[in-house]
């Protein structure tokens, strides 16, 4: 049976999560944190055992690659044992630890996705101004380690934007705004085609978000337990927070009513098994309005999401800019916030009509300006956009044609990787 008749695989490998499954789906197979845990005692006896006693090296050297576990096996084999050191092979969206990677890779085929490498296409992805040396390890990785039949590595914000047509109607024009675990990219695309000149990215994520919320409920003296700390506010984050409108009215409405906005979380205590609970007051808006007020995060980065976007936009080429404010997508688990896009849309709007106002009053009575559309498209899938959109490309027939090829990568080595088969003039 040839690779091409059975559906590609989808990888979408992120800061904190990975989400794989196979091309046709809906939603990914597999959400796992991309962590790996590695056993460090077996590392360190094969590179100090006496080098006389060759066997005894060679086993553990071999013991050392087998001995990992990735996601949350990798996670809870860490909590339970001091032999298991965690290695983050992402970092800001960007490969930094490629034999963890490799491992990692391995453990999602063999392990979760359960099939034969050889017998399927691969899609992974990548984010926006990824060095094309990363891509060219990806494709070593594939090719050599897997000997995949095709490989196709697409940038993100490209597959959220066809995540989004698939709902409405297709729109290959559009802003993406991809606030995900560790990097957060603002990347207008005009007909498929990345701009790359007026990529943004900022330095608030969601893992920031987390931290705020713990820095926050920690001044407030509420309890928990340190060694669980970090993962029990970002469930916490993921179940209460939302968006609010105005900051001021929130507090307000907070002391007037705290019995109906103050939620309650309890857990245990991981050790002692004995439970625990703490208030969230405060905290339920105040951590996502460090996208739009990032002054009460932090002194080091103090523009706002909406004003980041408007940049965007404004050095993209001008006959794009109506149909970019028109078309702005989001992308990423910490754009589902709840009325996070009307935030974001009415924020936006201000800033634009604004500008508007001023360019009519400097022209006179004589010359009246267009209003601008501004829309920002949320639909439920927002949470896998970048993965589902994987699966829609990979599901057509084209997509094969464009992949890399195990034949090509033979005859010309890693360097196809560097170019996209589709838009050769992006790279």
């Amino acid at each position: 049976m040839d690779a091409s008749s059975r559906p590609a695989v989808v990888i979408d490998n992120g800061t904190g999560f990975t989400k794989m499954g196979f091309a046709g789906n809906v939603e990914p197979c597999f959400i796992i944190p991309t962590v790996v845990a590695v056993n460090d005692t077996l590392s360190s006896q094969s590179k100090s055992s006496n080098k006389g006693n060759w066997l005894a090296q060679h086993t553990a050297g071999v013991m050392a690659d087998l001995d990992f576990y990735i996601g949350e096996e990798a996670l809870s084999r860490s909590r339970a044992s001091t032999n298991y050191n965690l290695s983050y092979p992402i970092h800001n969206g960007q490969v930094e630890n490629w034999d963890a990677m490799e491992r990692f890779w391995q453990q999602c085929i063999f392990n979760y996705l359960r099939c034969d490498p050889e017998d399927h296409y691969f899609l992974l992805t990548e984010s926006p101004l990824t060095a094309p040396e990363n891509r060219e390890y990806a494709g070593e990785i594939m090719f050599e380690t897997f000997n995949i039949p095709g490989l196709y590595i697409a940038v993100q914000p490209v597959l959220a934007l066809a995540a989004g047509y698939t709902t409405t109607k297709c729109e290959m024009t559009g802003v993406v705004v991809d606030v995900g675990d560790g990097a957060t990219h603002v990347v207008p695309v005009a007909d498929g085609y990345v701009i790359g000149s007026s990529i943004k990215s900022i330095p608030i994520t969601g893992k920031d978000v987390t931290c705020f919320v713990q820095k926050l409920l920690k001044e407030r003296g509420e309890f928990i337990p340190p060694e669980d700390s970090f993962e029990v506010v970002r469930k916490i984050k993921e179940t209460y927070c939302y968006t609010c409108s105005d900051i001021v009215k929130e507090f307000n409405k907070h002391d007037r009513e705290p019995s109906k906005f103050i939620k309650h979380w309890t857990g245990v205590k991981p050790k002692s098994g004995a439970t625990y609970t703490c208030d969230i007051g405060y905290e339920r808006f105040m951590g996502p309005e460090i996208f739009f007020s990032p002054e009460i995060y932090g002194s080091d980065f103090t523009t706002p999401l909406p004003a980041v976007i408007d940049k965007c936009i404004q050095s993209s080429p001008i006959d794009t800019r109506r149909a970019l404010y028109k078309n702005i997508v989001l992308s990423g688990g910490s754009t589902m916030f709840k009325d996070f896009h009307r935030r974001l849309q009415r924020d936006l709007k201000k800033i634009v009509d604004t500008r508007v106002r001023a360019a009519s009053s400097r022209l006179g009575p004589d010359v009246k300006s267009q209003p601008i559309e501004v829309n920002v498209a949320n639909h439920p899938i927002q949470k896998y956009a970048v993965w589902f959109g994987g699966s829609v490309l990979a599901s057509t027939a084209e997509f094969y044609t464009a992949c890399h090829t195990k034949a090509e990568y033979e005859e010309y080595g890693a360097s196809i990787c560097r170019t996209n088969p589709v838009f050769k003039g992006m790279y």
